[in-house]
C-alpha cells in the first residue's frame, strides 16, 4: 500500500476527530509522517507508523493479545477502522525488513532502548561494604550452590534479568510460570519467559528454619553472595517441567541436569553479591555486563544494536545474515549500527561445541574480515540454555533489551532442539519467530526474522534460498556441520572461512585422541 498516494486512509486509521481513544503522541506522528521528507519513502512510513501505533496500544491495555485475535465486537476501537487496507500492515508490530531508499539528508536516530523496569539491576555490593557483608554472612544458614546455581547468580546480579533483584519469590515465580511476564508496582508489564528459581533440599530448609536470610557458598566452597527476607515455598518440579517445555519426556538436558537432581523446595530472596563473579577460565574478558555494553555503545556512537545470539560456531550463512541486517539498517537512514555478536556461555548440553573453541573460532572470523571489528562486539551471554524453544527465545530477546540493543535477529526453531524420544523436532520451527512478534513486555524491542540462507552449488558460497532454484542448493545443519569436522570431512567451499574451519576440525581430532586413550587404558586394565 503506498501511504503517500492514500494520505485521506491514514487518517481514516487516526482521525482526529474520532469518538474512539487515540494517543495524541501517536496523532502527532502520524500527522508529522506526513508532512516530513520520509512521505518521499512510503515504505519507512509504514514501517514507524506500525512502530508507533503498536507501542502505544500496548501501553494502553493491560492485556496484550494477538492483533489477529481481535474482532469488531471484541474491540471498538478497530470496529470502525476494519475494513482499512493498512490495518494488516499496521497490525504486524515487527514487519520483516524491508530496502528503504531515505534522501542523503534524512537520519534516523535511535538512542539505547531503556531496560525493564526503567533502570538496569546491578546488585554487586560497594566495595566499602564488602567486608561487613561477608562478616554477615558467616553467621547466615548456608545454601550450597551448583555450578548452573552460580550461573544465574552472574545473571541476576549484573541486571540481565532487570528488574528481578534476586531468586524468585513464590508470586513472581507463578507469573513467570503461567503468564511469561511480571506485573510491576506501577502496573506495567515486563516479559519474563523462564522461572529464575534456587532449589534446596530438606535438610538445607530445616537448617534455614526461621532465618531471614542466607548465605550462598560457591561450588568450590566460597562465600559469593547472601539472599535476604528469604520465602521457601514447595518445588512442584512436574508443573514447571511441562510448562515450560510443553513435555515432561525424558532426555531433556536442562531438566536432567538441573532440575530432576535438585531439592523439593525453592528459595527466593532479594540477592546480594558480594564480587563479580568470574570463572578464571581465560574468557572473563569477554564477559561484558549490560552496563559495560551500553558504555561500548555509546561509545562507538551506536544508532542502532542488533543482537545475534547463537550456541554454534560462525559460518558464512550467519555472516552473510548479519551483514545483511547492517546493510538494510543502513538504507533505513541508521548512520552506525553496531552487531552485538552475543554467544550464550552458560550451561549447554553435552554434544554443543564447547564455548572456548566456539570464542577461538568466532575471533578467527572477525580476523579473516568475514565480520568487521569496527562495527562488531563479541560478548558471552552467560545465560544457561533450556532448549525450551519459543519459551526460551523470549528470554533471550528479553535479556537483550537490558543490554542496550533494540534489534533482536531470529531465525529457524530458536533456542530448539530435537525431540529427546521422537525422531522430530520438539517445537515448530517457525514458532519462535511467530511468538517474539507477540510476546508480551516485548513490544519495544524490534524483531528482524532470519532470511533463510544454504550452501549455492552453483556460486559455489552461502548465499539466500531461492525457492525458484531450490534444487540447487544444500542445507547444512548444525548436526551436519559437527559431523563433517568429526570425521575430517571438508565442508564445500565459502561455508566457513578456513581458519575458523580449522579450531573445530582441530577440536574435533582432540576428542578422537582422548577417546582413543581413553580405551587403550581401558584395554591395559582388562589385559
Amino acid at each position: 500500500v503506498d501511504l503517500v498516494d492514500t494520505p485521506i486512509t491514514v487518517l481514516r486509521l487516526l482521525p482526529p476527530s474520532s469518538k474512539h481513544v487515540v494517543p495524541k503522541n501517536l496523532t502527532f506522528t502520524v500527522h508529522s509522517l506526513l508532512r516530513s521528507p520520509l512521505a518521499s519513502s512510503p515504505r519507512s512510513m509504514s514501517l514507524l507508523i506500525r512502530s508507533s501505533y503498536v507501542s502505544q496500544f500496548h501501553t494502553r491495555n493491560s492485556k496484550p493479545s494477538s492483533f489477529s485475535d481481535q474482532t469488531p465486537s471484541k474491540s471498538p476501537f478497530f470496529s470502525s477502522f476494519n475494513h482499512n487496507p493498512l490495518i494488516n500492515l499496521v497490525y504486524k508490530r515487527n514487519p520483516r525488513m524491508q530496502s528503504l531508499s531515505f534522501p542523503s539528508s534524512m537520519t534516523v536516530k535511535s538512542s539505547l532502548i531503556d531496560p525493564d523496569g526503567g533502570e538496569l539491576v546491578e546488585l554487586v555490593v560497594p566495595d566499602s561494604e564488602i567486608e561487613l557483608k561477608k562478616k554477615e554472612a558467616e553467621s547466615m544458614p548456608k545454601v550450597k550452590l551448583t555450578k548452573i546455581d552460580l550461573e544465574w547468580v552472574h545473571v541476576i546480579s549484573e541486571g540481565w534479568a532487570s528488574p528481578l533483584k534476586g531468586f524468585m519469590r513464590e508470586d513472581e515465580y507463578l507469573q513467570s510460570l503461567h503468564f511469561n511476564s511480571l506485573r510491576l508496582k506501577d502496573g506495567s508489564l515486563v516479559n519474563m519467559s523462564l522461572p529464575i528459581v534456587l532449589a534446596i533440599d530438606d535438610q538445607t530448609k530445616e537448617q534455614i528454619g526461621v532465618s531471614k536470610n542466607v548465605a550462598l557458598v560457591s561450588p568450590q566452597g566460597d562465600i559469593v553472595g547472601s539472599l535476604r527476607s528469604v520465602e521457601i515455598y514447595k518445588h512442584n518440579k512436574e508443573e514447571r517441567i511441562a510448562r515450560t517445555w510443553g513435555t515432561t519426556s525424558p532426555g531433556l538436558p536442562y531438566v536432567e541436569e538441573h532440575i530432576t537432581p535438585s531439592g523439593n523446595w525453592l528459595i527466593g530472596g532479594d540477592l546480594e553479591v558480594f564480587q563479580p563473579v568470574k570463572y578464571n577460565d581465560g574468557l572473563d574478558h569477554y564477559r561484558l555486563s549490560p552496563k559495560q555494553l551500553r558504555k561500548e555503545f555509546d561509545n562507538r556512537k551506536a544508532d542502532a544494536v542488533f543482537a545475534f545470539q547463537l550456541r554454534n560456531p560462525v559460518h558464512n550463512g550467519h555472516a552473510l545474515l548479519m551483514n545483511d541486517t547492517r546493510k538494510r539498517l543502513l538504507e533505513m537512514g541508521y548512520k552506525n549500527p553496531i552487531l552485538l555478536l552475543h554467544p550464550l556461555g552458560g550451561f549447554t548440553k553435552a554434544d554443543d561445541v564447547p564455548l572456548d573453541v566456539r570464542m577461538e573460532q568466532h575471533s578467527k572470523v572477525l580476523e579473516d574480515g568475514v565480520l568487521d571489528p569496527e562495527t562488531t562486539i563479541v560478548s558471552i551471554f552467560p545465560s544457561p540454555m533450556h532448549y525450551a524453544g519459543p519459551t526460551e527465545v523470549q528470554w533471550h530477546a528479553k535479556a537483550r533489551i537490558n543490554a542496550g540493543a533494540n534489534f533482536y535477529i531470529v531465525g529457524r526453531d530458536p533456542a530448539g532442539m530435537g525431540h529427546p524420544t521422537e525422531k522430530r523436532d520438539l517445537y515448530d520451527p517457525d514458532h519462535g519467530k511467530k511468538v517474539l512478534s507477540m510476546a508480551p513486555g516485548l513490544e519495544k524491542l524490534n524483531i528482524l526474522p532470519f532470511r533463510v540462507a544454504a550452501y549455492d552449488t552453483v556460486e559455489k558460497k552461502m548465499a539466500f534460498f531461492d525457492p525458484t532454484r531450490a534444487k540447487e542448493f544444500l542445507f547444512i545443519s548444525g548436526t551436519k556441520m559437527r559431523t563433517y569436522a568429526r570425521t575430517g570431512e571438508s565442508p564445500p567451499d565459502g561455508f566457513m572461512c578456513p581458519s575458523g574451519w580449522n579450531v573445530l576440525v582441530k577440536y574435533y581430532e582432540s576428542l578422537q585422541e582422548s577417546d582413543d586413550s581413553s580405551k587403550q587404558q581401558q584395554a591395559v586394565v582388562s589385559a
